[in-house]
């Protein structure tokens, strides 16, 4: 699966870690920067990851700022988004199970590089279950209609 990821400067040190994780697990990834420490607008790199997964090009994304966030609001003006903030792997599968989440956004500054990995591996690896969870997120798209 190809997997968009991107980060803003707080992200930097996370993200060649995280493509590297995927890359091993035999994902294909779409980098989307930023790649360098210089601050940066976080919107731009969610905008780019959001692009691509609505476009179908990588079905997931992944997104790194300082907290996670500010990516999170960021990707989730998206039409067609369903980001996540999440903080542990639990979190990560649920908002796969149950929210059909198709954007992860991490916190470099809060979480701990191997909880991270963990996160990131029980959100790629997670399915959506369909079912009355199907009908909520549903609900949850048709109110993009009513913007």
């Amino acid at each position: 699966m190809n997997i968009a990821v991107g980060c803003d400067h707080a992200g930097l040190e996370a993200s060649p870690e995280i493509q590297a994780l995927l890359v091993a697990a035999g994902h294909q990834v779409s980098d989307c920067g930023t790649y360098n420490a210089d601050s940066v607008d976080y919107p731009d790199f969610a905008a780019a990851v959001a692009h691509k997964v609505v476009s179908g090009e990588a079905p997931l994304g992944i997104l790194i700022c300082g907290t996670g966030i500010g990516m999170s609001i960021a990707a989730n003006k998206v039409n067609g988004i369903r980001a996540a903030k999440v903080n542990d792997p639990f979190e990560a599968r649920m908002c796969r199970e149950h929210n059909n989440a198709n954007v992860l956004c991490l916190g470099a500054r809060v979480l701990d590089p191997s909880v991270m990995e963990e996160i990131v591996m029980a959100f790629v690896d997670g399915t959506f279950a369909g079912g009355r969870h199907g009908r909520r997120v549903d609900k949850m798209m048709d109110l993009e209609a009513e913007a």
